[in-house]
């Protein structure tokens, strides 16, 4: 028993002294890796090379502007050239029935008191009347139709309204025929065509139209712009010039007109033209003015040799008695050959080209029917008493 007690107490004392021991190295360990630790370099950032700065230059020059690129020249689009309008074919009995539409609707309007009665009274007389008169017939050609007509229709038993507008129309077409109403040329040699009236009847729009036609017919045409006294007259004539083909020969604002007329009929027979047209003044300060210019001018085309064939006096049919009017104080003045009548198609009543024909015994040779070349032609006075009543 008392070994054994002996013997556990050496053991316990041996683990002790071992436990002791181990703790002991331990403590050792710890403070040799403290001293170790604290003697040991520290840790840098490896070290970064330095770059030496690019050796300092000389200051550059200002650097030029930058050069664009030219532009490359707008590509014009070339359309394809379009074909002149062609006028529509029309007859010409067509186109004065369509064009006259407003003057048979005045006329129509003015005979319907008479067509509305039943017989033939003095009323129906009084009405026939008040109706021509207001187309433009004119008051002493309106008695000599009535007084015509009064008598056929006895003779011949007419005894209703319809009755009277038959023998009116045939009464209108009597005193409208056996007129020349032919344009009149020269042949193979120059041919001139002296144009007169007041000015704003249409008579550059006029002679615009006859010369494409005659260019358009082969022939070579010269235009006198003889209207020296208006600004714009001798420019509006050198444009319808360049449009229709024709020749313009013009002077200075304010020259002679004359002289115009003279250089332009010498210009015309050099160049072996076939036409030769001339335009002249339609106002100067008096009416006494106007018409001896329009003499002197008419006197130095014969002397020239010009081979004058026309004189065409140019009325605005829509200015009714006032361009009868115009016509005599003309016809006085210089030997009109024939009229033209322009914008028959508009306000016109119609009744003012039998006036003209029958009081001053001058046939109207050409109208106005609208504004196209087509448009002025030669009346027929069978087309023209149709398209008043149908």
């Amino acid at each position: 028993m008392t070994e054994l007690l002996l013997i556990a107490f050496v053991v316990v004392l041996v683990g002790m002294v071992a436990a002791i021991a181990i703790v002991g190295s331990r403590r050792r360990a710890r403070r040799r890796g403290q001293v170790s630790r604290s003697s040991a370099p520290p840790l840098q950032a490896p070290a970064v090379p330095k770059v030496a700065p690019p050796p300092q230059s000389a200051p550059l020059a200002e650097a030029p502007p930058a050069i664009e690129p030219a532009e490359a020249p707008p590509v014009e689009r070339v359309e394809p050239a379009e074909a002149p309008p062609v006028e529509e074919e029309i007859s010409p009995k067509k186109r004065f029935r369509d064009r006259l539409a407003r003057a048979r609707g005045t006329f129509s309007s003015a005979l319907s008191s008479m067509l509305s009665r039943k017989a033939i009274d003095e009323e129906t007389w009084e009405d026939l009347e008040e109706a021509l008169v207001r187309c433009d017939v004119g008051i002493d050609l309106t008695q000599q139709i009535l007084q015509d007509l009064e008598a056929r229709a006895k003779a011949e038993g007419v005894k209703d309204p319809d009755g009277i507008i038959t023998l009116l129309k045939d009464e209108l077409e009597s005193l409208l025929a056996g007129q020349d109403r032919s344009l009149v040329a020269n042949g193979d040699s120059l041919t001139t065509w002296l144009m007169v009236g007041v000015n704003g009847v249409g008579k550059t729009t006029t002679i615009a139209k006859l010369a494409k036609r005659n260019v358009d017919a082969g022939k070579s045409v010269v235009l006198a712009a003889g209207d020296t006294f208006r600004a714009a007259a001798a420019e509006q004539l050198q444009v319808w010039g360049e449009r229709t083909g024709a020749e313009v020969i013009r002077g200075q604002e304010g020259a002679d007109p004359a002289s115009v007329v003279y250089d332009a009929t010498d210009a015309a027979r050099a160049r072996h033209a076939d036409l030769l047209i001339v335009d002249t003044a339609g106002r100067l300060h008096t009416k006494v003015n106007l018409m001896e210019e329009l003499k002197k001018v008419r006197r130095v085309i014969e002397k020239a040799g010009g081979g004058l064939t026309e004189t065409l006096l140019v009325i605005d049919a829509t200015t009714g008695q006032n361009g009868l009017s115009q016509a005599r104080q003309f016809s006085e003045a210089v030997d009109v050959t024939g009229i033209v009548l322009t914008k028959l198609d508009g306000s016109a009543r119609g009744g003012i080209v039998v006036a003209v024909e029958r009081e001053l015994g001058i046939p109207v040779k050409l109208v106005g029917l609208g504004e196209g070349a087509s448009d002025l032609m030669e009346f027929e006075p069978r087309y023209f008493v149709d398209a008043l009543f149908e």
